[in-house]
């Protein structure tokens, strides 16, 4: 895929012509809405984080004249209620949550768009529901392993040593060997005291390391516990949600069995994939996007009909509106209007 294509462009905003919020049990409701062509081809989005929830300028990565695009909050993201909610919040409930909504939205098939975390759901969802994925378009790979979690909490700071040692600085003499388990216990306390300064430091944290330049492609200041995340449809929330849902989905090894997206990638076999990876990605180093690249060529390498289309982006980090990925997602959704 030509990254560099000049005949793709990042689609302007366009307005839902539907939205909704859809409950799915367990005291979750979702908030979920629908733009572009209502009789086009489905594409779900599946944000990052988790926790990070949508924001309109997401819509832009598809063609509005062709497809039909459902951008959906995960639980405790966003507009879903309730906010920062980690009870019965685990990555089968979110694999199902996608399901719920696709039925309620009377949905077929779609194609399958994520980054980041969300490249970790959509891979995990179209292992568990192969027959409803037309495609993927994922974003800055993350398989969810174990030597991924300890670079985020730990590796960044080899890259980024001033933004980890503010992190690791905020926390007490006493729990800084354990950061993880200290970050969490004040992100779930209920005192805003306490969980709001945390989720502002691990904010500052995450943010410092997400692009090659600062303020390309994303707020060019860093975040306090009072800047608007989340989905943004006048929504202004805290870093809460993403900080508090991450630290709960990583102390949890994000709930799956070490390994098990390679270990189940066969079931993935023939499905058209489009991998969009920046070089100086710091916070899912593309060394993890070239693992799952060469473990589908090789799963694929007798089927002239599986395509993979794998660009690296030279001069970007992990940011999705970092121009170069930007421009190389869209190309990427363009190229699969042919579907």
């Amino acid at each position: 895929m030509d990254a560099t294509a000049k005949s793709s462009r990042f689609y302007p905003d366009t307005k839902p012509f539907d939205k909704g919020r859809l409950d799915v049990g367990d005291g979750h409701q979702l908030y979920w809405e629908q733009s572009g062509n209502p009789n086009g081809v489905p594409v779900v989005f599946l944000h990052g984080g988790p926790g990070s929830g949508c924001s309109p300028q997401q819509r832009g990565f598809f063609d509005p004249d062709h497809y039909r695009a459902i951008l959906f909050d995960q639980r405790g993201a966003g507009l879903s209620t309730p906010y920062a909610a980690t009870e019965a919040n685990t990555t089968d409930h979110l694999v199902g949550d996608i399901e719920t909504l696709r039925r309620h939205l009377g949905i077929d098939s779609w194609l399958v768009f994520g980054g980041s975390w969300g490249s970790t759901l959509a891979l995990v969802y179209a292992i568990a529901h192969r027959d409803r994925c037309l495609a993927l378009v994922l974003r800055g790979i993350f398989l969810a392993r174990q030597t991924e979690l300890d670079w985020f909490m730990d590796g960044m700071g080899h890259i980024f040593p001033e933004a980890r040692r503010n992190f690791i600085h905020f926390l007490p003499p006493e729990e800084r060997a354990v950061p993880l388990q200290a970050y969490h216990r004040r992100l779930m306390d209920p005192e805003p005291g306490i969980h709001l300064p945390a989720a502002a430091s691990w904010g500052r944290y995450e943010f410092a390391c997400s692009t090659l330049r600062p303020g390309a492609g994303a707020r060019s200041q860093a975040p306090t516990f009072d800047t608007p995340v989340g989905h943004n449809h006048g929504h202004w929330s805290s870093l809460l949600g993403i900080a508090r849902i991450e630290a709960h989905y990583f102390l949890n090894k994000m709930f799956l069995e070490e390994d098990y997206i390679l270990h189940n990638l066969e079931k993935l076999k023939g499905l058209p994939t489009a991998i969009v990876q920046g070089r100086y990605d710091i916070v899912c180093p593309i060394a993890t996007a070239d693992v799952l690249a060469n473990a589908l060529k090789e799963l694929n390498c007798a089927d002239d009909n599986a395509g993979l289309d794998y660009t690296i982006v030279d001069d970007a980090g992990h940011s999705a509106m970092e121009p170069g990925i930007r421009h190389a997602l869209t190309v990427a959704c363009d190229k699969f209007r042919n579907l």
